[in-house]
C-alpha cells in the first residue's frame, strides 16, 4: 500500500433535479445525507475533508474542523465543475483523494478501507460490485490532471471508463445505493 496523505472529496452540488428539492437538505436517520458521508469520512481518517456544495448551503454545525467546504456557484455544468473545484481545493502536501458522493448515506469505513487497502497497483482505484465500478474512488495525485480535462457532465464514470486498464477494482459485495429520487430516500428509510 502506498504511503502519504488522503484526502476526501465529497460531491454534493448537484441540482437534485429528480429528487424534486434540495437532496442535499433531506433527512435520513436524523442527519442530512451529506453529514452521514462527511461523518464516514471523517471517521475512515481522510483529512481534509472538501466538501463541494451549492452556494446556497450552510455548513452542518456538527462538522469537522477540517471540513474545507468549497462552493460550486455553477452546478449546471456538470459534475466535471465540482470534480475539478474538489480537486483544486486540496493541499499541496495531498497524496490522493477520495472521491464520495454526498448521495450515498450508506457508504461504509469498510468500504473505504479497502479501497485505501488497494492502493499503490494503480493511479485510480474503484469499488467495484454488480459488474461495474463506482465511488468510492481513489485517484493518486499524478493523476488528477484526468479531472481537469473533462469538461460538461463528465464525471467519475466516464473518466474510470475511458482509462480501464489503469483501474484497480475492488469487489465490495455490493454498491451504496445512490439517494437520486424521494423513493430511492424511502427505500433505504425502510430497510
Amino acid at each position: 500500500m502506498s504511503e502519504g496523505r488522503v484526502a476526501a472529496v465529497v460531491l454534493a452540488a448537484g441540482e437534485s433535479r429528480r429528487f424534486g428539492g434540495r437532496k442535499q437538505l433531506a433527512m435520513f436517520e436524523g442527519r442530512t445525507l451529506l453529514e452521514h458521508v462527511l461523518e464516514t469520512a471523517h471517521a475512515a481518517g481522510l483529512q481534509p475533508v472538501v466538501a463541494v456544495v451549492p452556494v446556497w448551503l450552510t455548513r452542518p454545525a456538527s462538522a469537522s474542523r477540517d471540513l474545507v467546504w468549497v462552493r460550486n456557484g455553477s452546478p449546471q455544468l456538470g459534475m466535471s465543475r465540482s470534480l475539478r473545484l474538489g480537486l483544486e481545493a486540496l493541499p499541496k502536501e495531498i497524496d490522493a483523494a477520495m472521491i464520495l458522493l454526498g448521495d450515498q448515506p450508506g457508504v461504509t469505513d469498510a468500504t473505504i478501507q479497502a479501497v485505501l487497502a488497494a492502493r499503490g497497483r494503480s493511479g485510480l482505484v474503484a469499488a467495484h460490485a454488480a459488474g461495474r465500478v463506482a465511488p468510492p474512488v481513489l485517484i493518486e495525485s499524478t493523476r488528477f490532471e484526468l479531472a481537469r480535462r473533462v469538461s460538461g457532465d463528465i464525471g467519475l464514470r466516464d473518466i474510470l471508463a475511458a482509462h480501464r486498464d489503469d483501474v484497480t477494482a475492488v469487489e465490495i459485495g455490493a454498491h451504496a445505493p445512490d439517494i437520486d429520487t424521494p423513493d430511492d430516500l424511502q427505500r433505504i428509510s425502510r430497510a
